[in-house]
Protein backbone atom coordinates (compact mmCIF):
# COMPACT_ATOMS: atom_id res chain seq x y z
CA UNK A 1 0.00 0.00 0.00
CA UNK A 2 2.79 2.50 0.74
CA UNK A 3 4.33 1.87 -2.86
CA UNK A 4 1.09 2.64 -4.15
CA UNK A 5 0.74 5.63 -2.12
CA UNK A 6 3.66 7.14 -3.44
CA UNK A 7 3.01 6.35 -7.05
CA UNK A 8 -0.67 8.47 -6.32
CA UNK A 9 1.55 11.09 -4.25
CA UNK A 10 3.75 11.62 -7.66
CA UNK A 11 0.61 11.26 -10.47
CA UNK A 12 -1.86 13.27 -7.96
CA UNK A 13 1.00 16.03 -7.60
CA UNK A 14 1.28 16.38 -11.49
CA UNK A 15 -2.13 16.59 -11.95
CA UNK A 16 -2.89 19.24 -9.23
CA UNK A 17 -0.20 21.05 -10.63
CA UNK A 18 -1.85 21.65 -13.64
CA UNK A 19 -4.85 22.55 -12.15
CA UNK A 20 -3.72 25.27 -9.99
CA UNK A 21 -1.97 26.36 -13.42
CA UNK A 22 -5.00 26.71 -14.78
CA UNK A 23 -6.81 28.22 -11.81
CA UNK A 24 -3.84 30.76 -11.62
CA UNK A 25 -3.59 31.47 -15.14
CA UNK A 26 -4.84 34.46 -17.23
CA UNK A 27 -8.78 34.74 -17.19
CA UNK A 28 -9.45 36.47 -20.08
CA UNK A 29 -10.29 32.39 -21.80
CA UNK A 30 -13.39 32.62 -19.39
CA UNK A 31 -12.56 29.26 -18.03
CA UNK A 32 -14.91 28.67 -14.81
CA UNK A 33 -13.58 25.71 -12.38
CA UNK A 34 -16.11 26.58 -9.03
CA UNK A 35 -19.87 26.59 -8.86
CA UNK A 36 -20.67 29.60 -7.48
CA UNK A 37 -24.21 28.80 -6.89
CA UNK A 38 -23.48 25.49 -4.79
CA UNK A 39 -20.82 27.85 -2.91
CA UNK A 40 -23.54 30.08 -2.12
CA UNK A 41 -25.60 26.90 -0.96
CA UNK A 42 -22.21 25.21 1.22
CA UNK A 43 -22.42 28.24 2.86
CA UNK A 44 -25.77 28.80 3.39
CA UNK A 45 -25.85 25.59 5.13
CA UNK A 46 -22.16 26.37 7.07
CA UNK A 47 -23.94 29.41 8.80
CA UNK A 48 -26.45 26.95 10.18
CA UNK A 49 -24.04 24.67 11.15
CA UNK A 50 -21.01 26.87 12.05
CA UNK A 51 -20.26 26.90 16.29
CA UNK A 52 -19.55 29.71 18.05
CA UNK A 53 -15.99 29.58 17.62
CA UNK A 54 -13.85 27.55 15.39
CA UNK A 55 -10.04 27.24 16.58
CA UNK A 56 -8.49 26.39 13.10
CA UNK A 57 -10.60 29.79 12.00
CA UNK A 58 -9.77 31.74 14.89
CA UNK A 59 -6.24 31.28 14.54
CA UNK A 60 -6.21 32.29 10.83
CA UNK A 61 -8.15 35.22 11.17
CA UNK A 62 -5.75 36.30 14.28
CA UNK A 63 -2.87 35.83 12.22
CA UNK A 64 -4.23 37.79 9.40
CA UNK A 65 -5.29 40.73 11.63
CA UNK A 66 -1.99 40.97 13.46
CA UNK A 67 -0.38 42.54 10.34
CA UNK A 68 -2.58 45.36 11.26
CA UNK A 69 -0.51 46.02 13.91
CA UNK A 70 2.81 46.49 12.15
CA UNK A 71 0.95 48.91 10.42
CA UNK A 72 1.76 52.91 11.84
CA UNK A 73 -1.26 54.40 9.77
CA UNK A 74 -5.55 53.89 10.59
CA UNK A 75 -7.68 52.37 7.89
CA UNK A 76 -11.54 54.41 9.02
CA UNK A 77 -12.82 52.76 5.97
CA UNK A 78 -12.43 48.89 5.68
CA UNK A 79 -14.28 46.07 3.80
CA UNK A 80 -14.22 42.18 5.04
CA UNK A 81 -15.43 39.94 2.10
CA UNK A 82 -16.22 36.25 1.81
CA UNK A 83 -14.66 33.35 4.39
CA UNK A 84 -14.23 33.47 7.74
CA UNK A 85 -16.34 36.94 8.21
CA UNK A 86 -17.85 36.40 11.57
CA UNK A 87 -14.20 35.38 13.55
CA UNK A 88 -12.59 38.69 11.71
CA UNK A 89 -15.48 41.03 13.55
CA UNK A 90 -15.00 39.46 16.27
CA UNK A 91 -11.06 39.47 16.89
CA UNK A 92 -10.74 42.51 15.50
CA UNK A 93 -10.21 44.40 19.05
CA UNK A 94 -10.12 47.95 17.96
CA UNK A 95 -6.64 47.27 15.52
CA UNK A 96 -6.09 49.07 12.24
CA UNK A 97 -8.19 51.93 13.71
CA UNK A 98 -11.28 50.77 11.65
CA UNK A 99 -14.06 52.89 12.11
CA UNK A 100 -16.22 52.08 9.57
CA UNK A 101 -16.54 48.03 8.47
CA UNK A 102 -18.52 46.69 5.90
CA UNK A 103 -19.25 42.70 5.79
CA UNK A 104 -19.90 41.06 2.61
CA UNK A 105 -21.00 37.66 1.42
CA UNK A 106 -22.60 35.83 -1.45
CA UNK A 107 -24.06 33.61 1.90
CA UNK A 108 -27.54 35.42 2.63
CA UNK A 109 -27.33 33.19 5.94
CA UNK A 110 -23.84 33.61 6.69
CA UNK A 111 -24.41 37.48 6.33
CA UNK A 112 -27.48 37.12 8.65
CA UNK A 113 -25.51 35.33 11.21
CA UNK A 114 -22.50 38.14 11.46
CA UNK A 115 -25.51 40.77 11.74
CA UNK A 116 -27.05 38.56 14.95
CA UNK A 117 -23.66 38.10 16.42
CA UNK A 118 -23.24 41.84 16.07
CA UNK A 119 -26.65 42.70 17.59
CA UNK A 120 -25.81 40.77 20.92
CA UNK A 121 -22.03 41.44 21.28
CA UNK A 122 -21.46 44.44 18.98
CA UNK A 123 -18.17 46.35 18.00
CA UNK A 124 -17.59 49.17 20.33
CA UNK A 125 -16.44 52.43 18.08
CA UNK A 126 -17.20 50.97 14.75
CA UNK A 127 -20.30 51.16 12.37
CA UNK A 128 -20.91 47.94 11.07
CA UNK A 129 -22.72 47.62 7.69
CA UNK A 130 -23.98 44.08 6.20
CA UNK A 131 -24.34 43.62 2.09
CA UNK A 132 -24.86 40.78 0.21
CA UNK A 133 -22.47 40.85 -2.93
CA UNK A 134 -19.89 38.80 -4.91
CA UNK A 135 -16.15 39.06 -4.71
CA UNK A 136 -16.46 38.48 -8.44
CA UNK A 137 -18.34 41.58 -8.70
CA UNK A 138 -17.46 44.05 -6.35
CA UNK A 139 -20.50 46.76 -5.28
CA UNK A 140 -18.28 49.26 -4.25
CA UNK A 141 -17.22 52.63 -5.77
CA UNK A 142 -13.51 53.43 -6.95
CA UNK A 143 -11.12 54.68 -3.86
CA UNK A 144 -13.79 54.46 -1.71
CA UNK A 145 -11.93 52.18 1.28
CA UNK A 146 -8.83 52.21 3.36
CA UNK A 147 -8.63 47.84 3.57
CA UNK A 148 -9.91 45.27 1.94
CA UNK A 149 -9.80 42.17 4.13
CA UNK A 150 -10.07 38.72 3.18
CA UNK A 151 -9.85 35.64 5.17
CA UNK A 152 -10.22 32.11 3.90
CA UNK A 153 -12.78 32.65 0.65
CA UNK A 154 -10.83 34.25 -2.28
CA UNK A 155 -9.21 30.42 -3.07
CA UNK A 156 -13.05 29.81 -4.29
CA UNK A 157 -13.26 32.77 -7.09
CA UNK A 158 -12.91 31.79 -10.75
CA UNK A 159 -11.16 34.78 -11.41
CA UNK A 160 -9.28 35.10 -8.69
CA UNK A 161 -6.85 38.05 -10.70
CA UNK A 162 -9.67 39.55 -11.75
CA UNK A 163 -11.56 39.57 -7.87
CA UNK A 164 -7.82 40.82 -6.54
CA UNK A 165 -7.41 43.88 -9.24
CA UNK A 166 -11.06 44.91 -8.46
CA UNK A 167 -9.66 45.00 -4.78
CA UNK A 168 -7.31 47.36 -5.49
CA UNK A 169 -9.36 49.21 -7.68
CA UNK A 170 -11.62 49.73 -4.77
CA UNK A 171 -8.73 51.27 -2.68
CA UNK A 172 -7.61 54.79 -1.96
CA UNK A 173 -4.15 55.13 -3.00
CA UNK A 174 -1.81 53.78 -0.09
CA UNK A 175 -4.72 51.75 1.13
CA UNK A 176 -3.92 48.18 2.31
CA UNK A 177 -5.22 44.36 1.29
CA UNK A 178 -4.80 41.60 3.43
CA UNK A 179 -6.17 38.57 2.10
CA UNK A 180 -5.61 34.69 3.41
CA UNK A 181 -6.29 31.76 1.02
CA UNK A 182 -5.83 28.09 1.38
CA UNK A 183 -2.91 26.89 -0.11
CA UNK A 184 -1.95 23.50 -2.54
CA UNK A 185 -1.16 21.45 -0.01
CA UNK A 186 -4.35 21.45 1.93
CA UNK A 187 -5.61 18.15 3.20
CA UNK A 188 -2.99 16.80 1.22
CA UNK A 189 -3.52 13.04 4.11
CA UNK A 190 -7.00 13.02 2.69
CA UNK A 191 -6.11 13.79 -1.07
CA UNK A 192 -3.71 10.32 -0.54
CA UNK A 193 -6.04 8.70 1.01
CA UNK A 194 -9.16 9.43 -1.04
CA UNK A 195 -6.82 8.70 -4.37
CA UNK A 196 -5.56 5.23 -2.80
CA UNK A 197 -9.45 4.20 -1.97
CA UNK A 198 -10.48 5.09 -5.41
CA UNK A 199 -7.41 3.65 -7.70
CA UNK A 200 -8.88 0.40 -5.56
CA UNK A 201 -12.10 0.62 -5.80
CA UNK A 202 -13.17 2.25 -8.81
CA UNK A 203 -9.96 1.88 -11.05
CA UNK A 204 -9.11 5.23 -11.76
CA UNK A 205 -9.46 8.75 -9.76
CA UNK A 206 -11.93 11.68 -10.62
CA UNK A 207 -11.55 15.19 -9.20
CA UNK A 208 -12.93 14.85 -5.02
CA UNK A 209 -10.82 18.20 -3.89
CA UNK A 210 -10.87 21.67 -5.55
CA UNK A 211 -7.18 22.94 -6.61
CA UNK A 212 -5.53 25.26 -4.78
CA UNK A 213 -2.97 27.85 -5.48
CA UNK A 214 0.56 27.08 -4.60
CA UNK A 215 2.63 29.63 -2.80
CA UNK A 216 5.00 30.54 -5.30
CA UNK A 217 1.66 31.85 -7.68
CA UNK A 218 0.56 34.32 -4.90
CA UNK A 219 3.18 36.77 -5.18
CA UNK A 220 2.57 36.36 -9.03
CA UNK A 221 -1.11 36.68 -8.25
CA UNK A 222 -0.52 40.50 -6.28
CA UNK A 223 1.78 41.72 -9.21
CA UNK A 224 -0.63 41.14 -11.55
CA UNK A 225 -3.33 42.27 -10.19
CA UNK A 226 -0.61 45.74 -9.54
CA UNK A 227 -0.43 46.25 -5.77
CA UNK A 228 2.77 47.46 -4.80
CA UNK A 229 5.23 46.21 -2.20
CA UNK A 230 3.59 42.35 -2.57
CA UNK A 231 4.36 40.39 0.95
CA UNK A 232 3.58 36.34 1.02
CA UNK A 233 4.14 33.83 3.51
CA UNK A 234 2.99 30.79 4.46
CA UNK A 235 1.90 29.03 7.49
CA UNK A 236 0.61 25.38 8.12
CA UNK A 237 -1.59 24.23 10.96
CA UNK A 238 -2.48 20.81 11.89
CA UNK A 239 -6.00 19.64 13.06
CA UNK A 240 -6.07 16.36 14.63
CA UNK A 241 -9.82 14.79 14.16
CA UNK A 242 -11.30 11.40 16.15
CA UNK A 243 -11.85 9.72 12.58
CA UNK A 244 -12.03 10.38 8.59
CA UNK A 245 -15.90 11.75 9.12
CA UNK A 246 -15.55 13.99 11.70
CA UNK A 247 -12.74 15.99 9.64
CA UNK A 248 -15.61 15.47 6.63
CA UNK A 249 -18.18 17.41 9.26
CA UNK A 250 -15.69 20.21 9.97
CA UNK A 251 -15.16 21.12 6.21
CA UNK A 252 -19.16 21.13 6.00
CA UNK A 253 -19.69 23.19 8.89
CA UNK A 254 -17.01 25.84 7.54
CA UNK A 255 -18.21 26.02 4.24
CA UNK A 256 -14.98 24.52 2.45
CA UNK A 257 -16.54 20.64 0.93
CA UNK A 258 -15.86 20.25 -3.01
CA UNK A 259 -17.79 22.98 -5.16
CA UNK A 260 -15.83 21.76 -8.61
CA UNK A 261 -17.76 22.14 -11.62
CA UNK A 262 -16.70 18.89 -12.83
CA UNK A 263 -17.39 17.38 -9.32
CA UNK A 264 -18.06 13.53 -9.69
CA UNK A 265 -21.46 13.92 -7.66
CA UNK A 266 -21.63 10.33 -6.66
CA UNK A 267 -19.52 8.67 -4.02
CA UNK A 268 -19.75 5.20 -3.93
CA UNK A 269 -20.47 3.89 0.13
CA UNK A 270 -17.62 1.60 -0.37
CA UNK A 271 -15.41 3.98 -1.66
CA UNK A 272 -15.99 6.72 1.04
CA UNK A 273 -15.44 3.51 3.71
CA UNK A 274 -12.45 2.63 2.07
CA UNK A 275 -10.85 6.14 1.97
CA UNK A 276 -11.31 6.41 5.82
CA UNK A 277 -9.73 3.00 6.22
CA UNK A 278 -6.76 4.12 4.07
CA UNK A 279 -6.57 7.50 5.81
CA UNK A 280 -6.40 5.69 9.36
CA UNK A 281 -3.82 2.97 7.92
CA UNK A 282 -1.28 5.50 7.14
CA UNK A 283 -1.64 8.65 8.95
CA UNK A 284 -3.17 7.77 12.35
CA UNK A 285 -1.28 8.93 15.37
CA UNK A 286 -0.63 6.25 18.16
CA UNK A 287 -4.18 7.77 20.22
CA UNK A 288 -6.11 6.71 17.23
CA UNK A 289 -6.72 10.50 16.29
CA UNK A 290 -5.92 11.72 11.96
CA UNK A 291 -3.57 14.61 11.32
CA UNK A 292 -5.66 16.84 8.63
CA UNK A 293 -3.20 19.90 7.14
CA UNK A 294 -4.21 23.29 6.52
CA UNK A 295 -2.10 25.45 4.33
CA UNK A 296 -2.95 28.87 4.49
CA UNK A 297 -1.31 31.73 2.33
CA UNK A 298 -1.21 35.48 3.53
CA UNK A 299 -1.25 38.07 1.11
CA UNK A 300 -0.22 41.70 1.67
CA UNK A 301 -0.59 44.19 -0.99
CA UNK A 302 -0.67 48.13 -1.32
CA UNK A 303 -2.71 50.36 -3.88
CA UNK A 304 0.27 52.69 -5.49
CA UNK A 305 1.13 55.94 -4.00
CA UNK A 306 4.30 58.98 -4.24
CA UNK A 307 4.97 58.39 -0.42
CA UNK A 308 6.22 54.17 -0.92
CA UNK A 309 9.72 52.70 -1.13
CA UNK A 310 10.29 52.03 -5.04
CA UNK A 311 13.01 49.95 -6.66
CA UNK A 312 15.63 52.23 -8.55
CA UNK A 313 15.77 52.00 -11.99
CA UNK A 314 17.83 48.92 -13.36
CA UNK A 315 21.51 50.29 -14.50
CA UNK A 316 21.23 53.37 -12.15
CA UNK A 317 23.42 51.95 -9.51
CA UNK A 318 26.98 54.15 -9.06
CA UNK A 319 28.96 51.19 -7.03
CA UNK A 320 29.14 47.75 -8.63
CA UNK A 321 29.16 45.02 -6.59
CA UNK A 322 32.98 44.37 -7.63
CA UNK A 323 33.69 47.79 -5.68
CA UNK A 324 31.94 46.75 -2.77
CA UNK A 325 33.80 42.80 -2.89
CA UNK A 326 37.28 44.42 -3.07
CA UNK A 327 36.48 47.12 -0.38
CA UNK A 328 35.20 44.54 2.46
CA UNK A 329 37.96 41.88 1.33
CA UNK A 330 35.41 39.73 -0.23
CA UNK A 331 37.39 38.18 -2.92
CA UNK A 332 39.11 35.48 -0.92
Amino acid sequence: MRAAADLCRRSLSSVLRRSCRLYCTDQSSRVKIFDRNLKRKQRDRAAWLMSPKDSLLDAVAENLLDRLEDCKKTFPTALCMGGSLEAIRRLLHGRGGIEKLIMMDTSHDMVKLCEQAEQSLPNKNVETSFIVADEEFLPVKESSLDLVISCLGLHWTNDLPGAMIQSRLALKPDGLFLAAILGGETLRELRIACTVAQMEREGGISPRLSPLAQVRDAGNLLTRAGFSLPGVDVDEYTVRYNSALELIEHLRTMGETNALLQRSKILKRDTALATAAVYESMFAAEDGTIPATFQVIFMTGWREHPSQQRAKRRGSATVSFKDIQKQFGGGS
